[in-house]
């Protein structure tokens, strides 16, 4: 798996206001279409797991 980077100012807001909290998760790819996120406390455990979010269409 790709290491995970920490969210830009607008990836934060968006994943605020997708109701996740933006300080527990790190970015692993972001496109326009969805954005693949993995959590710091996963990565702690080596669990890895990750969680992707589809973006609406503009």
């Amino acid at each position: 798996m790709k290491n995970g980077k920490k969210p830009t100012l607008a990836q934060k807001k968006f994943l605020q206001d997708t109701g996740l909290d933006s300080e527990k998760w790190l970015i692993v790819k972001d496109t326009p279409e969805e954005m693949v996120i993995v959590s710091r406390i996963a990565l702690q455990r080596r669990s890895g797991k990750t969680k992707t979010i589809r973006k609406a269409k503009k």
